[in-house]
């Protein structure tokens, strides 16, 4: 058997064949993974939530179980993963990144839990989160996570434990939710892969309005490959979500193994809509043109997304309000300034903001097919800036450009949730002092199988992979 470093740098992928083919057993795995978050995660802060006993109870059943139904072992087939603070798992606790919430314990594990124990995972610990929302994870109850490739760097957010728990190998494969980008920045800034897929690819849980399309969950791990197995293991169709769709025939890995060669990607570095620092809109250029050539053809060109800032900005305020909104009557002094301010705007609105941001994002939608009648992919940095530093809540300005909300500097990934298209980020380069950059691949709407393959053929091209994982670095 590996030894246990040897275990932690394994991809999801080759640990399931090794479980597949009874190389090694479950409880190896959360073992390794115990012996890996004892010795980094004091310094990343990414797992602050572990129930490792618990994990090894599930691993042991779950090797005798499956001994007497060898055909009995799903997609994961007895994989730990690290499952995100804003997921209940039956008997521990979910915060939200919350004073509110510190000590609520989950009754039953969730609808996103349960799908993945089905299909063969063990969860091991909870990621960190930021308050309720946001893309740094920071909160008053944990603290803040840092990015495992500088102490002093933000891991991004919502999913930013998952990320830096992936990065620097704690876990093989984590779970995260994305409403603006909460999948794709953090995998940006830390490094690994990141994918939104459709709305309804994923059963979601229960806890958010289940008729709105801008949150979703979905998968994340080190490589593409690993996304495309957590996806497969993730996509059922639960009563629980009534936009849940039945599983795909083809499996996802599928796509990734025998991956189609996009003809036409249309490339822009800031969606025509505000900023974007240059020094990542180069890295990303320069990432996307190692695959360029042969028969894929990259062109500047974008789809017209003008007014979706402002129209996810309200649709977004609405949700969250719909959600939260009571807590800013009964705990407002215990709620961060920022979340207090998006919740007061979705009380706020009027009937004809709501109608006008509906509007912009039909709009937007059809301005999407038609690019997609002339493109296979569209491509973008993920993120408008490089990993911010850690004590920063959140950028205020974008090459000396003032924002106006603590979202604006996320708008490279809004915009796409507004239009309800799979996208993925997968790390293209780095910056001048080595930081990592993700460059936001988008597909055609359901077409998740063709936008892993292009995600693949993307990660090939530009050989980051075997950086990872990392050991955090001061």
């Amino acid at each position: 058997m590996a030894g246990e470093s040897e275990l932690t740098r394994l991809t999801a992928t080759a640990a399931v064949g090794l479980l597949m083919r009874r190389e090694i057993a479950p409880i190896d795995l959360v073992e390794a993974a115990a012996r890996r978050i004892e010795a980094v995660e004091p310094q990343v802060n990414a797992l602050p939530i572990r129930f490792l006993d618990r994990a090894r109870d599930q691993a042991r059943h779950f090797s005798a179980r499956s001994s007497a139904r060898p055909g009995d072992r799903g997609w994961l087939a007895g994989l730990p993963i690290a499952v995100k603070d804003y997921n209940d798992v039956a008997g521990e606790r979910t915060t939200y990144g919350s004073p509110i919430f510190a000590g609520n314990v989950a009754a039953e594990s969730d609808t996103t839990v349960r799908t993945l124990e089905a299909a063969g995972a063990i969860p091991l610990a909870k990621s960190n989160v930021p308050e309720f929302a946001g893309a740094h994870t920071f909160n008053t109850v944990f603290g803040a996570t840092r990015n495992p490739w500088s102490a002093r760097r933000s891991a991004g957010g919502s999913s930013g434990g998952s990320a830096a728990a992936l990065a620097s190998g704690m876990v093989w494969l984590a779970t995260g939710n994305d409403l603006g980008g909460s999948l794709r920045i953090p995998a940006s800034f830390c490094g690994v892969v990141g994918m939104r897929p459709s709305v309804g690819r994923v059963p979601r849980p229960a806890g958010n309005p289940p008729f709105d399309p801008l949150w979703v969950e979905g998968p994340m791990g080190r490589c593409v490959a690993d996304v495309a197995l957590m996806l497969d293991a993730e996509s059922v169709q639960a009563v629980e979500d009534p936009l849940s769709m039945p599983r795909p025939e083809r499996p996802f890995v599928q796509a990734v193994r025998e991956p189609s060669t996009p003809r036409r990607i249309g490339f822009s570095g800031d969606l025509g809509l505000a900023r974007v620092d240059p020094a990542v809109v180069a890295a990303c250029r320069a990432g996307l043109h190692r695959l360029a050539g042969g028969r894929t053809m990259v062109e500047d060109a974008c789809p017209d997304l003008a007014g979706t800032i402002d129209a996810f900005q309200t649709l977004r305020a609405l949700m969250m309000s719909t959600a939260r909104g009571d807590l800013v009557k009964t705990h407002r002094a215990q709620i961060a300034p920022e979340i207090v301010w998006n919740l007061e705007k979705g009380l706020a609105l009027t009937v004809a903001e709501i109608l006008e941001a509906e509007r912009i994002r039909a709009r937007a939608y059809q301005a999407m097919l038609a690019f997609f009648r002339d493109f296979d992919v569209l491509a973008c940095p993920t993120v408008a800036v490089p990993p911010f530093p850690i004590e920063q809540r959140y950028p205020t300005e974008i090459a000396g450009v003032a924002l106006t909300t603590y979202i604006d500097w996320m708008f490279l990934t809004f915009v796409i949730t507004l239009t309800s298209c799979p996208a993925i980020s997968v790390p293209c380069g780095f910056t001048a002092d080595g930081l990592p950059v993700g460059l936001q691949l988008v597909g055609r709407p359901h077409g998740e199988h063709d936008l892993l393959g292009a995600a693949a053929l993307l990660e090939q091209a530009c050989g980051l992979g075997k950086r990872l994982p990392v050991d955090p670095r001061p």
